[in-house]
């Protein structure tokens, strides 16, 4: 009888290898460099006027995930400091905040949009409505999913992140660790 823990090992060894390839699944010699990024400069910290505002808004946004009033609060005081001495704050609000970050060009990958409308069957009972989604039309934006990938793949601040084949890790009393999609049990 097959153990739970060596039946997984062996699921593990069955999967998939990850080997690299080039766009067409013809494999790519071992130590071959990717073909060339066009990345922008150093200093170019656009849509962000600065590096230090970049590294604010990370900071609030992403590493301390500060509410939108407390921004608020700190810029209300940044800007009253600021405009004592000549200076203003780095974002005007938590509004003015998001919409940097949002307006961050992401491997230029371009928003595409599509307007879609419900065409299928209708109830055609009498007294009875259709919801007001099956006569709307609605518009669908999108951003190239393989480009996105793409992009992310060939990334070198990613270079060592991603795990491209299923794996299950297991701590010294054999407990299942999770810790992204890739080392789930339905990865």
């Amino acid at each position: 009888m097959v153990s739970l823990l060596s039946y997984r090992q062996t699921l593990v060894l069955k999967l998939p290898t990850a080997k690299k390839c080039d766009e067409r699944g013809h494999p790519i010699r071992r130590n071959t460099s990717p073909p060339p990024r066009d990345d922008p400069e150093q200093t170019d910290w656009s849509p962000f006027d600065s590096r230090a505002h970049f590294e604010l808004a990370d900071f609030l946004y992403k590493q301390n995930q500060m509410s939108a009033g407390d921004i608020d609060k700190l810029l209300k005081i940044w800007g009253q400091h600021a405009a004592a001495t000549g200076g203003e704050a780095p974002f005007q609000s938590h509004k003015d905040l998001y919409k940097t970050i949002d307006s961050t060009p992401v491997g230029d990958v371009p928003w595409q949009s599509f307007n879609l409308k419900y065409n299928g069957s209708r109830s055609n009972l009498e007294g009875v409505e259709d919801p007001a989604w099956m006569d709307d039309t609605h518009e669908v934006w999108y951003r190239d999913p393989r480009a996105l990938i793409q992009n992310l793949l060939s990334n070198p601040d990613f270079n060592g992140e991603f795990d491209y084949i299923p794996f299950q890790e297991y701590d010294d009393e054999g407990n299942h660790r999770y810790q992204d999609f890739m080392s789930g049990n339905w990865a």
